[in-house]
């Protein structure tokens, strides 16, 4: 059996082994996510990555793998490595106290759209419509409309990953974020699981997460492809 520490190393892995395997794609002994809940790979072994590069893209105009240290091989006649995204790891030590002073929401299969359409209008380009399949999704209404949310991602049995934390540009500077990390890292612990996120390295909400108990962990680097 595969310790926390090792599972976190290659978190998209073990995702598709353990909760997500549902949604596995493998090809030959790289997996991916079904492309139409999201668009990350994993892989150990760089010599096999070609191949399963080379199919996937077949499936989907842009996707990512996922690494701490590894480099993975490419066919230049089938992929294009278009950049590499310096990313970090950041896991939760010890969970500062947050006051509460908003309603937040568990969103539900109705708030799908309206999840997918703040997502885009914030960070658009890579979330799927079906990736609030991944985990639970929870928001913060203003003016009858969903203004801000956080959101589960990557899981196994052992941890469950924060993700989509975004706030309407007309919202921002309200504690909204740090209020739906806190609930939804609460929540995560009520579960058993270690609560951990990704981000770009240098990104300006490192200090927010980390005054909220999260500490650096690891690099984790992330490799966007397309098909040549």
């Amino acid at each position: 059996m595969n310790s926390l520490e090792e599972k976190l190393k290659n978190p998209v892995w073990y995702s598709l082994q353990e909760t997500h395997k549902e949604f596995l794609i493998e090809y030959d002994g790289v997996q991916f996510y079904d492309p139409e809940i999201n668009n990350f790979g994993a892989f150990f072994n760089a010599e096999k990555t070609p191949e399963g590069l080379t199919q996937y893209a077949e499936r989907i105009d842009k996707f990512f793998l996922v690494s701490e240290d590894g480099i993975p091989n490419i066919n230049s006649d089938t992929t294009i490595l278009e950049r590499k995204i310096d990313g970090c790891q950041m896991v939760l030590e010890n969970l500062t106290d947050v006051e509460i002073n908003e309603e937040i929401v568990l969103l539900t299969t109705k708030h799908i759209d309206e999840v997918y359409d703040l997502i885009w209008l914030v960070m658009p380009g890579f979330y799927q419509k079906r990736g609030f399949e991944m985990g639970k999704f929870f928001g913060i209404f203003k003016d009858n409309k969903l203004v801000a949310i956080s959101g589960q991602r990557m899981q196994t049995n052992d941890f469950i990953e924060i993700s989509s934390v975004v706030t309407h540009p007309d919202y921002t500077r309200r504690g909204y974020a740090k209020q739906l990390i806190y609930h939804t890292a609460k929540d995560i612990i009520r579960e058993n699981k270690l609560p951990m996120l990704h981000t770009n390295k240098g990104n300006l909400a490192i200090p927010l997460y980390q005054k909220l108990g999260f500490k650096l962990s690891r690099d984790m680097n992330w490799w966007l492809f397309c098909k040549k």
